[in-house]
């Protein structure tokens, strides 16, 4: 099956060529479409896409640089995808950057982050209340983002953005019970609360508790 057929969305010209065609393949690779093995060509994809070979290449390039793809002399670029041992390093690198997120979070936030934070937080309580999954899970995305950018360090940030990219298309579609709503909104609360109360130890135990869980509800 050919990987071209998945794409059909036209090119968002908001964006450099690049970096557009780099998010869509590497968005076919970890959902599984383009599959493991499968050949790269430069000619197919810029007769895809109507652009020419340069942006094609840098986007080959990033995704050899991000290990989705690897370039073999004299036979072109291959897909290696993500292999199960690949996600689970994932999930446990995740998790120790989240943990400390959140530490540097509680000795750096100023107020006005965390009244962002706060609000934020209220978000999730209503949409969970609504049992609006959709909304809630890109609250629940934007509550993490808020942490990261309240630990002040922008090698984290950087880090954790990546692995929410690739947590967000590895995983199981979450379930739909209301139940499964309040479990990961009360995560939460005890991640915000431990905040909050500038309590670092508690922050860390709650994130580590939620991220445990969070893997074990993506991976069934």
């Amino acid at each position: 099956m050919s990987l071209y057929k998945f794409s059909p969305e036209p090119i968002n010209t908001n964006q450099p060529l690049s970096s557009n065609l780099f998010s869509r393949l590497q968005t076919d690779i970890l959902t599984g479409k383009i599959r493991s093995g499968e050949k790269l060509t430069e000619q197919r994809i810029c007769e895809q896409y109507s652009v020419s070979r340069t942006p094609v290449r840098e986007a080959l390039r990033q995704l050899e640089t991000d290990g989705l793809v690897e370039s073999i002399p004299n036979r072109g670029a291959y897909v290696i995808g993500l292999s199960e041992q690949d996600i689970d390093d994932m999930y446990q690198l995740r998790k120790i950057y989240e943990v400390q997120a959140v530490r540097w979070a509680v000795e750096r936030i100023t107020d006005k982050e965390l009244d962002q934070l706060e609000e934020t937080f209220e978000f999730m309580e209503f949409y969970t209340m609504k049992c609006d999954k959709e909304k809630m899970l890109n609250i629940n995305t934007h509550f993490h983002q808020l942490i990261y950018s309240a630990s002040h360090n922008r090698m984290l940030q950087h880090m954790l953005a990546s692995y929410q990219i690739y947590i967000k298309h590895i995983r199981t579609t979450p379930r739909d019970d209301d139940e499964y709503l309040r479990t990961v909104f009360d995560e939460h609360r005890a991640i915000f609360n431990a905040i909050k109360a500038r309590d670092a130890e508690a922050g860390a135990r709650a994130m580590e508790i939620h991220m445990d869980n969070s893997k074990a509800r993506s991976i069934k």
